[in-house]
């Protein structure tokens, strides 16, 4: 009986989706909010708390949600290869510490000022550092920004951030978990740059036996086979503390360099928008909006701080690659979203409640994460698919100033 009604809860859950895309479609709007806000409306916090039955985050929603993340970060690095990730590693690294410092230290500021705590302070640095990998590669594969320029010093600074997050992860657990003990935490940190360093190898070195395994005629195996590699090393990785993001990102790019491209892209796309949708859902069924009516106020000043925080390490970031300035514009917008590793950081600071947190500091913590992260996916999103619009009206004075600037000196 528990397996039928799972099954008609997943029916519900696609057939909303279907929908709500169909509507997205037609209103020739981005499909994230709607599904977004499926998942709120469908969900236990708004209609289970007016009806007997509400879609619930289980197990193989989160599971969903996960694969989600991971065909989504495949597909990105389907766009890269090693050869011109290295070339521009003095980039990365340039653009990428910017981002770090304005972001994460602007973070540290606002933490500071709200909690009077480091440890509070910490873990909303790291919620408003990170921008979104799964969000912003739906967008730039939706909008048709993979491509262009832009997406360069996008890409490279997604690298850099999920890198550093893999670290930060370790450091969070082990200051909420274990006390602040220096030693868990550096075997941790250890054991995730070991695992970074075995996935280079697999790009480096296994891009002959991926072209192999691909080598059929039968469409059937070269999905399985792909998917089975990519989601066998996610969940290794994540298993052994490392991000199952940046696993994926790793895996896509040492397929990228196989002569297999167009057929993976054109195989797996289908399963990647499935997915991706159950993604966008989950984060709907999470989030309680009845959370915001105490930290609404945090969230706002919050917004209104770290857009602009993101808007200029992301345009800095374009400059860094010889951007003009409407490209460098346009790098700030897309970097704007924030998601998926900001409400890991959410529910890591509920698990110190009591002990190394205070319960209503860590459940304040929660609450701003995820009302933070609702709205800046939907506030980052609406940028990148209004992004003319916003350089029509700053992309002139911006170049006047510079200008201005420039001949003064």
């Amino acid at each position: 009986m528990a397996s039928e009604v799972a099954l008609f809860e997943l029916g519900v859950l696609f057939a909303a989706v279907a929908l709500v895309g169909g509507i997205a479609s037609w209103l020739r709007q981005s499909v994230i909010p709607f599904y977004i806000g499926t998942g709120i409306l469908l969900g236990p916090y708004v209609t289970g708390r007016v009806a007997p039955y509400a879609l619930e985050a289980t197990e193989f929603v989160e599971l969903g949600a996960e694969l989600g993340i991971v065909f989504l970060l495949f597909f990105l690095g389907l766009e890269f290869n090693l050869n011109r990730l290295l070339a521009n590693r003095s980039r990365i690294g340039t653009a990428g510490t910017v981002d770090l410092v304005v972001n994460f230290g602007g973070g540290l500021v606002l933490g500071f000022v709200l909690f009077r705590a480091f440890l509070p302070a910490f873990l909303v640095a790291g919620v408003v550092y990170i921008s979104s990998s799964a969000i912003i590669t739906k967008s730039l594969i939706d909008l048709g920004w993979i491509a262009n320029d832009e997406a360069e010093p996008m890409l490279g600074t997604l690298v850099y951030e999920d890198l550093v997050i893999a670290v930060y992860l370790v450091v969070a657990t082990a200051l909420l978990l274990g006390g602040g003990d220096v030693g868990a935490a550096a075997q941790s940190i250890g054991i995730a740059l070991v695992v970074i360093l075995a996935l280079l190898a697999v790009v480096w070195y296994g891009t002959p036996l991926f072209e192999r395994l691909l080598d059929v005629d039968s469409h059937e195996f070269v999905v399985l086979r792909a998917v089975g590699i990519t989601v066998l090393t996610a969940g290794a990785a994540l298993a052994l503390g490392v991000s199952e993001a940046v696993a994926a990102f790793f895996v896509g790019m040492a397929f990228s360099s196989t002569d297999h491209v167009e057929q993976l892209e054109r195989l797996l796309e289908p399963i990647r928008d499935v997915f991706a949708a159950v993604f966008f859902v989950w984060i709907g069924l999470v989030t309680d909006p009845l959370l915001f009516t105490s930290v609404l106020t945090l969230v706002l000043v919050a917004v209104v701080l770290t857009v602009p925080t993101k808007l200029v390490s992301g345009y800095l970031g374009g400059r860094i690659y010889d951007l003009d300035t409407r490209r460098s514009l346009r790098v700030g917008l897309g970097m704007t979203t924030r998601g998926e590793f900001s409400l890991i950081i959410a529910t890591l600071a509920l698990s110190g409640a009591g002990t190394t947190l205070s319960e209503p500091v860590a459940q304040t913590i929660y609450a701003f994460a995820v009302g933070y992260v609702l709205v800046m996916s939907v506030v980052g999103t609406m940028l990148m698919q209004y992004s003319e619009s916003v350089e029509a009206a700053v992309v002139p004075r911006l170049s006047t100033v510079l200008s201005d600037s420039a001949a003064e000196d």
